[in-house]
This record gives C-alpha cells, structure tokens and sequence, in this order.
C-alpha cells in the first residue's frame, strides 16, 4: 500500500483552476510507464443521483487479460462545483477518487470515462486523475471535446481508427470498437502512449462500444439502488458498519 499526496486544493476560482490545468498538462507523461505485466484494470464513472442529487462515482476493477470483475464500488457525495466546461474534473475527480479509494486491490491501468490530453489545455479528467495516482490511465470519451478527424478515412471494421488533431497536433484518435456504432474517441490519460492506449482498449472491448472497465462503471454509476455492502462488525463492536474496510491509498 502507498500513500497519495494532494496535489493541490479542490475549492479554486474559475480562474486559478484554468492556471493550474496549464502548470499540471507539462506533467503529463506521455509514453509507456506501465508494469511489465498489467494484471488490473480499474474503469471510473461519474452520474448524478436523480433521487438525492448527490454526484454518485463508480469505480471497477476487473482482471486482465480475462476481464473478470473483482471489485465495484459506488461512492456518492455532494457536487462541489457548477458545471464549467474544460474544468470537469474540478467537479467529479473528488467523487472519483473517494470510490477508487474503496478498491482493496491498487489497479495496474485506470480508464476514465472522459478526455486525457484530448482537451483546451492538454488536462482532461483522466491526465488529471493520472497525476494525482501517479498511475497510467486513458481517456475513453464518447464525443469529441477538442480536435477533429478524418470521418472518411476511419473504417467501419472493429480496430480502424484515425488520429484526432488540434492545429496538428495529434491529441488522441477516434477508434472504432464496434462496426458501424460512433467511434470511441480515445487519448493518453498519463504515463501511456497513444499507440498503447488502443491496443488496451481494444482488447478490452467484448462486443458493444464501451471497453469493458468504462461500460460496467457507467452503469453501475446510473444504477442508484446499488449499496456499498454493509460489512462485519469489527471487534467489539454491536453493529456492522457500511462499506468499512482499508484504504487502498494509506
């Protein structure tokens, strides 16, 4: 187990938020740094609780290369900021990182329903996520937030994909994971190429257009009758606690 240090305070002014997402984008990695076997792959998702209101996070880990689900975990609290757009992850990384921190097993390899470096200034959800674990992560979004392709040039076949640029430079791909469905548009989250960053995604993919650890986040995060279960009392105590056990991150 590792301790995570703050990388900064969440409470900032649209303004100190934009600054800070330009410092932290030129620390983004943006090759392989991955373990030489990746055996856990974590997916995250954010939806809003229609019954209370409240953010409600979602976290799985799922063995990998075989995709078994090991762990989910739900993770809600109130919404800390109004929706900016470009400074998402000020609004749900706090919520994201309280679900991630339920998994007992620290995952090898995050994919982040949201933009990596497919963003204004090079710091989508999941490059943000990525710094503050110090963990490799992808960003798998479902529309375009920055960038533009090629549409007649991506092929309708499981696997085609063409690169997304802004002003030349390449900031992610769009990638086709299910034949003649939308194309995934996929980005370097932190410490992962782009090039390595399809092929997980890829082969995470079983048939729809999500990759396996996105889709099953996603839908547990809308799934608002899902509990944390409720776990054994410890000693001495009279009563079970809900969802008590240790940090992953301490």
């Amino acid at each position: 187990m590792r301790a995570v240090r703050p990388l900064h305070e969440w409470n900032l002014p649209p303004e100190q938020a934009v600054a800070l997402q330009k410092e932290l984008a030129s620390r983004v990695i943006r090759e392989d740094r991955l373990p030489p076997q990746v055996q856990h792959i974590a997916g995250v998702d954010l939806a809003i609780n229609e019954n209370n209101g409240l953010a409600r996070a979602a976290a799985v880990l799922l063995s990998y290369p075989s995709l078994q689900l090991e762990e989910q975990h739900v993770y809600e609290e109130p919404v800390r900021m109004e929706y900016i757009p470009g400074l998402l992850s000020f609004r749900e990384l706090p919520c994201v990182l309280g679900a991630l921190n339920l998994l007992r097993q620290e995952p090898d390899l995050i994919m982040v329903d949201g933009q990596g470096i497919a963003h204004p200034r090079r710091l989508g959800i999941a490059s943000h996520l990525g710094l503050w674990l110090d963990l490799p992560t992808i960003g798998c979004a479902k529309s375009v937030l920055r960038g533009h392709y090629n549409e007649q040039e991506l092929g309708e076949t499981v696997g085609s994909w063409v690169p997304l640029l802004d002003h030349g430079e390449i900031i992610g791909a769009a990638v086709r994971t299910r034949e003649h469905v939308k194309p995934m548009i996929i980005s370097i989250g932190h410490r992962i190429s782009l090039e390595t960053s399809i092929r997980y995604v890829l082969s995470c993919c079983r048939g729809y257009r999500l990759p396996e650890p996105t889709r099953l986040a996603d839908r547990l995060s809308k799934n608002n009758a899902y509990r944390e279960p409720v776990s054994r009392p410890k000693e001495g105590q009279d009563t079970p606690n809900e969802a008590v056990q240790d940090s992953l991150w301490q």
